[in-house]
């Protein structure tokens, strides 16, 4: 009996361990191909957002590059790319991303940066790793549901080889696709190919993301309910920018129907906006933004409903790049107002305000928790972890991806499977 339970273990592991080895070899592959072309992307922005700082006056020609960017995707044959929702709908229903994905975004998130439009890099590093994820799943002659574990895995490597966040890397592209699930199939790839494509991110020199907290007040029932008000202020917040992005491209769609005409439009609002603003605190990604957040631990009331209105000007329009950084930033920017006007710890507000509004836009809580830790440290986890509780609870089913399914309720263990608001 025991023999025969033992021959079966063997038979059964050797079979696990070919597959073990077909998936660490592809995950090494999209790793390696994924995290180098990540590293280009990377220097990239940051050359077009210092090409922007050191010349203010790039913003006015906005409106140009946006017709660049339309003609570019005409020309490609590409004007109705719904960008990372293509990604999560690939992964749903199959659905092909074509490789000229790839070059399209990544020339025209630059340009977008360049010029000033607010958007994230994100984005465009989920759609770049899984247009390469899928296209080397198809060269590969993978099946349909093997595809979609490949890009998953060009996601994970993408966000880590940017945030330099490879825990938290490898569990959102597992994690985004379908509320209340997890797609643990893809576990080892994406573990693998984020671990990489963050080693050839050190390997590049690129500084990964961190804002460590100096000093973490004690947790107790005084300091944990005032968190929970940040945390329920916070999932207002986030369903408020998923409410304005996507009304904000309804109203582009009626009044401009015309895409040449709508990008034209927004390049013109977003440059008399960062006019009449007299700063450009709110264009690019706003990374500089939010570590003043945690250096000073003071910011204008209007900060973050004014880069939610960027944002909303530069994406709906039909410019290209991410929403997540945007998120950290309109979290950023009122965890420390919340902060500093109740007078509590303003650094750990930010921190908390980051992780809930996050998770609120999202609705991936085991990232939002994970991305808490490798940005500020495990010392500040009970707060992190109520505030992106709280977020994802009370955020209801919004978010900023329509392609993204709730499948489980965030309230009852009920099977629901409909799409985010």
């Amino acid at each position: 009996m025991i023999l025969k339970e033992l021959e079966h273990y063997v038979r059964h592991f050797a079979k696990r361990f070919v597959i073990f080895l077909r998936w660490l070899l592809f995950s090494v592959l999209s790793g390696i191909l994924v995290g180098s072309a990540g590293a280009v992307f990377h220097y990239c922005i940051a050359y077009a957002t210092k090409a922007r700082e050191l010349h203010p006056w790039l913003v006015f020609l906005l409106p140009a590059a946006g017709l660049l960017i339309v003609g570019a995707y005409h020309l490609m044959h590409d004007e109705k790319d719904t960008g990372t929702n293509l990604v999560l709908s690939a992964i749903h229903s199959g659905e092909h991303i074509p490789l000229k994905m790839a070059p399209l975004i990544f020339v025209s998130t630059i340009m977008t940066h360049l010029f000033g439009g607010s958007a994230g890099r994100e984005g465009a590093a989920l759609q770049l790793g899984g247009s390469i994820g899928n296209s080397l799943g198809r060269l590969l002659k993978f099946d349909e549901k093997d595809q979609h574990i490949m890009i998953m895995c060009g996601m994970s490597a993408a966000f880590s080889v940017l945030f330099g966040t490879p825990l938290s890397a490898a569990i959102f592209s597992m994690e985004v696709v379908s509320v209340g699930i997890m797609h643990y199939a893809a576990l080892v790839p994406c573990v693998v190919a984020s671990l990489l494509a963050q080693g050839i991110g050190k390997y590049c020199r690129i500084a990964p993301e961190q804002f460590p907290l100096p000093a973490v007040p004690e947790f107790t029932l005084q300091s944990g309910i005032t968190i929970a008000i940040l945390a329920i202020l916070c999932a207002i917040v986030s369903t408020l920018f998923c409410i304005i992005l996507h009304s904000g491209e309804a109203l582009y769609k009626k009044y401009f129907p015309n895409l040449y005409l709508r990008i034209f439009a927004g390049g013109v609002l977003l440059a008399l906006l960062t006019l009449l603003v007299g700063s450009q605190d709110y264009n690019g990604a706003g990374m500089p933004f939010i570590a003043r957040c945690f250096e000073t631990g003071q910011v204008a009331p209007y900060a973050f409903l004014l880069k939610m209105l960027f944002t909303t000007v530069t994406l709906a329009a039909g410019y290209k790049g991410g929403e997540i950084v945007p998120s950290f930033f309109i979290g950023a920017a009122f965890g420390c107002l919340f902060g500093d006007f109740i007078g509590f710890a303003p650094n750990l507000c930010t921190a908390a305000g980051m992780g809930a509004v996050f998770c609120g836009v999202t609705n991936c809580p085991i990232t939002s928790l994970f991305i808490c830790f490798e940005l500020f440290g495990f010392e500040g986890m009970p707060y992190y972890l109520l505030s992106v509780a709280l977020g994802y609870m009370l955020s209801g089913y919004y978010g900023l991806y329509h392609s993204q399914k709730i499948v489980y309720s965030k309230y009852k263990t009920e099977f629901i499977n409909r799409k985010t608001r």
